[in-house]
């Protein structure tokens, strides 16, 4: 059974990973209106993703017999200056979510809750992708400086990107 006080976390997590997906498809559809499928595409896939990792923790509350509170999700941004602006803003998020997920690790050590410390570990692993697959991005866009020749090749290397459910 797990305890009340991981099962709160745990089930907030659920609202930060859901706002994610939230956050990026909102990213999508601003690089959507931008004429950037590519970015808007790579957008579309990351909201995917997060979305799947709130139905990792949805299912993993519900394994060890807790109970999920969903909760109101809050309204993302829907407007950035620039690609370079998206992307910072991603990175930036996920720092947060990065921190989120070490304040959740701590929480299930001082719990000695070795099962969800265990299973955490996983997001652990997958922050580190995350920071820096956006921060290689953001790298990226400030070498190309708004050239729209650069501009237009990011965007179709990122539009490579797919979505393969059971990867995450």
């Amino acid at each position: 059974m797990i305890s009340e006080k991981m099962q709160e976390a745990l089930n907030n997590q659920i609202n930060e990973e859901l706002f994610s997906s939230y956050l990026y498809l909102s990213m999508s559809s601003y690089f959507q209106e931008t004429d950037l499928p590519g970015f808007a595409s790579w957008m579309r896939v990351q909201a995917q993703e997060e979305l799947m990792h709130a139905m990792k923790i949805f299912d993993f509350i519900a394994e060890r017999g807790g109970q999920i509170n969903l909760q109101a999700v809050k309204e993302p941004v829907h407007e950035w200056e620039s690609p370079l602006g998206a992307f910072e803003a991603a990175y930036s998020h996920e720092r947060h979510i990065t921190g989120c997920i070490d304040n959740l690790v701590d929480l299930a050590r001082e719990n000695r809750d070795h099962a969800t410390e265990i299973f955490l570990q996983w997001f652990v692993t997958e922050q580190v992708e995350e920071e820096s697959s956006a921060d290689e991005i953001v790298k990226k866009l400030k070498m190309i400086d708004g050239s729209k020749n650069g501009l237009f090749m990011m965007d179709r290397e990122l539009g490579t990107r797919v979505f393969t459910a059971g990867s995450e």
